[in-house]
């Protein structure tokens, strides 16, 4: 009987407190954007882009009739 009441005293006491958790409160919808932040390529600055593994790489803009390899190091031409 003992064990009975201490494990419906348990479960009560976890849902008392999983239901008081407010680990992420909800935000209203209508959220205006503030104006005096300007935004930039992933944090990057202008001329650079975040890489696949979350690092800044330049952005290499090749001439018309080219194209830019692997990883945007060299242009090569199209065929």
């Amino acid at each position: 009987m003992k064990i009975l009441v201490a494990s419906a005293f348990a479960v009560c006491l976890s849902l008392v407190a999983v239901s008081a958790s407010r680990a992420m409160p909800l935000a209203p919808l209508d959220q205006a954007v503030s104006a005096d932040t300007i935004r930039v390529a992933g944090g990057c600055g202008p001329g650079w882009h975040r890489g696949p593994y979350g690092g800044c790489r330049p952005m290499y803009n090749c001439p018309p009739g080219w194209h830019s390899g692997p990883f945007g190091r060299r242009c090569f031409r199209n065929w």
